[in-house]
């Protein structure tokens, strides 16, 4: 008699999920992903008002939702509010910027700026949401959305590669070291998708032409394409996945 597997879940209830950057782009759709598969979401963000306007429309649509008013720049203190809560399943670290020129014009607040979010916020989020799960003896997914841009360059984008180049960085680092405690540690590197940091960069005629010259399935990305790598990477259907990348790139990284 054959017995037959059974595919493990993609489902996430009974699971709590943090998204940094949860209030628009690609961490708003992250956090309606993770919602609509079960999990019980908290958004991250700085503007309160931004805040309650989507937890009342995900309260609409009859998902869970609750917010959390903080920026993650203000790494101490995000730290210590994360202390105060029970330990997050899922982190979905989404919260990101850009300030793009030629790298002989990059200031020094342009690029103390995209770092203290990119890499630093990114990394003591992920460092205090490993702490609550080790305390309390849990095994948790934690998501970094980095960018093709973690593993090739870009046009006047050396600031924004080097944020991400280290973020891929820090993720592998991580997924060592917390692998002993079933706390998985991966990335998602999305091309070019249709939000409002990439609008700019879209609407330069030159630029939307190199972007799909090298987009090998010939469209920009959408919020939607990265839904279901982000329910991949939260749930059991991912449990022996870690310190991994996983492109959704249109194939643009094949090369």
């Amino acid at each position: 008699m054959i017995n037959l597997p059974t595919a493990p879940s993609f489902k996430l209830f009974n699971k709590t999920a943090l998204v940094a950057g949860g209030t628009s782009g690609i961490g708003l759709a992250c956090a309606v992903a993770l919602a609509e598969a079960g999990a019980e979401v908290t958004l991250l963000a700085r503007n309160l008002e931004n805040l309650r306007e989507t937890q009342n429309a995900f309260l609409a649509k009859g998902l869970n939702c609750k917010i959390m008013a903080l920026d993650i720049c203000d790494v101490e203190k995000l730290e210590a509010e994360i202390a105060t809560k029970p330990a997050f399943n899922i982190l979905v670290n989404c919260a990101g910027t850009a300030r793009h020129s030629a790298a002989t014009d990059t200031s020094y607040d342009d690029f103390d700026a995209v770092m203290n979010v990119n890499l630093r916020g990114a990394y003591f989020l992920t460092r205090a949401i490993a702490k609550g799960l080790i305390g309390a003896n849990k095994g948790g997914s934690l998501i970094n959305i980095s960018s093709q841009m973690g593993y090739v360059g870009g046009i006047e984008r050396a600031v924004y590669c080097a944020s991400k180049h280290a973020v891929e960085g820090f993720t592998k680092a991580m997924a060592i070291e917390f692998g002993a405690y079933n706390i998985r540690v991966n990335s998602i590197c999305p091309t070019f998708i249709r939000t409002p940091l990439a609008e700019q960069t879209l609407k330069n005629p030159k630029r939307l032409k190199w972007i799909e010259d090298n987009i090998k399935l010939g469209r920009i990305g959408e919020v939607e394409d990265i839904m279901g790598a982000v329910v991949y990477l939260a749930s059991d259907a991912s449990a022996l996945v870690t310190g991994t990348a996983l492109m959704v790139d249109g194939g643009w990284t094949a090369e």
